[in-house]
């Protein structure tokens, strides 16, 4: 039995060159024939979807049930366990008669497991799906918090807060996956954004919590119980209504109930998933070694996880500053200045928005790139996201330190600070799922684990640090540092096609294609005011294509 592929798509099908391929051609590429591929010196039949409509594809799902499953990943998304502790440092120093230092471990440890988690749970996922990561590592996500609310001493509750991290990390890289495998280029913005502000929403409303149920009479062990209930129902919902949506997994499902519905006729029958090394060498190299090595050789990743990992530190280097500026120099109770973190909040908001509107020529410009259109036209947000941020840096520090300014003053500064979150981490999100499709969530994973290390590690030197040089000048340190960092985001969006070409792991169709259209001007093409149109250059469609 053989198995007959879908017919093509109506944008060029563009493989990837040989020295980027290290498995089977993509199945989108193959069309209207019996393919078959060599594994293990025998030939197979290729399967993949019946036709282009298949509703086995999650691309073909329903719009209202990518909503839906999209709605599940952003409610998971929404994690305060991360910060909202922080406001009970004091407490928890207090009862285990530790120093402040130590107690602030329970935050820096917690991210220290974000910095290892994605290492598993995002390579992971592409060996066995989605969905056995979601519901194994939330399980475990939930039981943690029992034992951090029952930690009889201080190293419990250390070791119990550093697992949480490590399970509570999937859906960090897991949800942005999962948007990938349902939503088209089309609606991947939009969905991208939701999730990327539920992650930051809980991470600014944390605190607020926080503050709240610990000077309650539920003090910080109420606090643990009650973060265990969001969890708890998030479980429930991902056992219940979230399915596999990885395709490769799906295929492989496809393909063993094939070969178990007539062992003897359908034998030869597999999946391209079933073909890679399935050893231990294997494995561990697909899992934690790609990482690692696309963080080390890929530019691309290395300026994006250096601008997300700046973001991430000055976030959480807040949980620090805030009680500086508002508790010890204007005398706010810890309730009041966990209210000033809802500016932070109020900030992700509009960074969504923004980022939504500034996405919104995306529409044209896929159907201008017939499907496959530069990954750079997801960097509005992270330029305009920049700036925001340098500003909002500059405004906290120095209107902070002066107690005689108004207290609204640099309270409102958290609210360009949370956009510019927003928007950069929306931005770059984007940019990594366009630029490295099929290796994605390796590059996520990467940036998450380098990102997270430094949220760790800044709230044990902010206090010093603010300290020391003061909040003007530690503030003016960090904003040059995002001012740099800015400047190399404006050179990656004018040369990063540049620099995707030497890329390993980037297809980089929208490049081949402008060569290809560029090649063939000529013969299949008149140019017209320095455009050039097509017809019949590969479909019988006519299409522009703005090469100038």
């Amino acid at each position: 039995m053989q198995t007959k592929l879908s017919k093509p798509p109506t944008y060029p099908a563009l493989p990837l060159p040989a020295a980027k391929r290290d498995h089977a051609p993509l199945t989108s590429t193959l069309h209207d024939q019996d393919v078959k591929f060599v594994f293990d010196d025998k030939y197979y039949d290729l399967v993949t979807w019946d036709g282009p409509n298949d509703p086995a594809n999650p691309q073909n799902w329903s719009k209202g049930y990518k909503w839906f499953l999209t709605m599940i990943c952003s409610f998971m998304s929404i994690s305060m366990a991360s910060s909202a502790p922080s406001a009970a440092s004091n407490s928890i120093a207090t009862e285990f008669n530790v120093s402040y230092e130590i107690s602030v471990l329970i935050t820096t440890l917690f991210q220290c497991g974000y910095v290892v988690g994605p290492i598993l749970w995002g390579p992971g996922s592409e060996l066995v799906g989605r969905r056995p990561i979601f519901l194994s590592t939330m399980v475990a996500f939930t039981l943690l918090h029992l034992g951090q609310s029952l930690a009889p001493n201080m190293t419990t509750l250390l070791v119990t807060r550093f697992l949480a991290g490590f399970f509570g990390a999937a859906p960090l890289s897991n949800c942005a996956a999962v948007i990938f495998d349902i939503w088209p280029v089309v609606g991947r913005g939009a969905a991208t954004a939701i999730i990327i502000t539920s992650v930051f929403f809980g991470t600014a409303v944390g605190p607020v919590l926080g503050s709240f149920i610990t000077e309650s009479s539920l003090g910080w062990r109420g606090l643990f119980w009650i973060i265990m209930i969001y969890p708890a129902i998030c479980t429930v919902l991902a056992s219940l209504l979230l399915p596999e949506t990885y395709a490769p997994v799906l295929l492989q499902q496809k393909a063993k109930r094939l070969r178990a519905t007539d062992p003897i006729t359908n034998r030869f029958i597999y999946t391209e998933h079933e073909t890679h090394d399935w050893s231990l060498k294997g494995v561990l190299h697909r899992t934690l070694y790609r990482p690692f090595y696309m963080l080390a050789n890929e530019p691309i990743l290395m300026l994006v996880t250096a601008f997300l990992s700046l973001e991430n530190g000055i976030l959480y280097g807040l949980f620090e500053a805030i009680p500086v500026i508002f508790t010890e120099k204007r005398d706010f109770s810890v309730f009041q200045a966990g209210l000033i973190f809802c500016g932070v909040g109020v900030g992700t908001f509009i960074g969504a928005i923004l980022s939504i509107y500034l996405d919104g020529n995306t529409p044209e410009v896929i159907n201008k790139w017939q499907g496959f259109p530069p990954p750079e036209n997801r960097l509005y947000g992270a330029l305009v996201g920049g700036p925001c941020l340098i500003t909002g840096i500059f405004w906290l520090g120095w209107a902070g330190e002066y107690p005689s300014v108004p207290w609204y003053i640099p309270a409102l500064s958290t609210i360009p600070i949370g956009a510019s979150i927003t928007l950069v981490f929306i931005s770059f999100s984007a940019y990594l799922l366009d630029t490295y499709l099929m290796y994605s969530a390796s590059a996520i994973a990467a940036s998450v684990m380098v990102r997270s290390c430094i949220g760790a590690v800044f709230p044990l030197f902010t206090l010093q640090m603010l300290t020391k040089m003061g909040i003007n000048w530690a503030a003016t340190l960090l904003g040059l540092i995002g001012l740099l960092l800015t400047c190399g985001l404006f050179l990656f969006f004018k040369f990063g096609s540049r620099i995707r070409s030497r890329s390993k792991f980037a297809p980089c169709f929208d490049i081949s294609m402008a060569k290809t259209y560029e090649d063939h001007k000529l013969n299949v093409g008149v140019q017209v005011l320095g455009r050039v149109v097509i017809r019949g250059a590969v479909h019988t469609k006519v299409s522009w294509i703005d090469l100038s």
